[in-house]
């Protein structure tokens, strides 16, 4: 039997109970904890400040939006949407429909870039392809503190999003973002070139979590029948982007490292090496020049 709210109704702890038991039911994770995130957004405070009062009065107008928020929850929207906000490495970032939400399993090309880049001064020029939230190209500069990013989308929306969350982590100065087709536009070398493309298999798609399949900008999904277009596109502009002694590091979907270490080797670059994430998945490809 579900247990009745013990706090009054209207109040912060009601909506939280009530909320709670609504995406327990989904079977949403972390019930509790998605139900405090959604109410302090709604509210314009922190979820800490909630658990401080739990008594406390919730206004009209942000329990109307609370209300609209939880049940675009339980319809699935990712709680990045629904927040606007997204943490990736050190950065906050804010996330929209036009963009992939940054996940912890893209750190590891950021962990595969310190390795190959001990000394943090060596790197001057970075290049991020498919930048999205900007969240590669912004973790990069937030390490190596001598350097100028460009990220590029082939989406606008997303290009103006990462401009956009650079001035949100003072990094505006070193960054330019443009949108265009892959590095079709680019000219000049980098010592570090970054991406994590669309590499999902085109009839896999529907196949995803409700959450990425319907939610999720398809663009920054589809890699085309066998998963690989992007890395084609790639792969063959790299030679003519790497600087002497630069690397980039490519993520991964899962098995397919064999096949894009072969698109790499064939346009006469060397795979040093592939970084495996938290789960023991090979996810970093690093690349360098012969």
């Amino acid at each position: 039997m579900t247990p009745l709210c013990a706090d009054p109704e209207g109040t912060v702890g009601a909506f939280l109970c009530r909320a709670g038991q609504h995406l327990r039911a989904a079977a949403i994770p972390s019930p509790r904890m998605e139900a405090r995130l959604l109410l302090a957004h709604a509210l314009g405070t922190t979820p800490e400040a909630l658990l401080r009062d739990p008594r406390a009065p919730v206004p009209p107008e942000p329990a109307a939006a609370f209300a609209a928020l939880l049940q675009r929850r339980l319809d699935g929207a990712p709680m990045a949407y629904l927040t606007g906000s997204a943490g990736f490495w050190t950065l906050d970032l804010r996330a929209t429909p036009d963009t992939l939400i940054p996940r912890a399993d893209t750190e590891t090309l950021i962990e595969a870039a310190l390795d190959e880049f001990p000394d943090r001064g060596a790197v001057r020029r970075v290049l991020d392809l498919g930048t999205g939230t900007g969240a590669l190209l912004l973790a990069a500069l937030a390490e190596f503190p001598a350097a100028f990013g460009i990220g590029l989308d082939r989406a606008p929306g997303a290009a103006a999003l990462a401009r956009e969350n650079a001035a949100r982590n003072g990094l505006a100065d070193r960054a330019a973002f443009l949108a265009g087709d892959w590095a079709a536009a680019l000219a000049g070398r980098f010592d570090l070139i970054l991406s994590n493309p669309p590499y999902i298999e085109s009839g896999a798609i529907e196949g995803l979590m409700p959450e990425v399949s319907r939610h999720e900008p398809r663009l920054a999904l589809d890699g085309g029948a066998d998963g690989l277009d992007a890395y084609r596109s790639i792969a063959a502009a790299l030679p003519g982007l790497l600087a002497p002694g630069g690397r980039a590091i490519l993520e991964l979907g899962i098995g397919q490292e064999t096949n894009v270490s072969t698109l790499v080797a064939a346009m006469g670059l060397e795979v040093r090496g592939c970084r495996a994430d938290l789960g023991g998945i090979p996810r970093a490809l690093v690349i360098g020049c012969r």
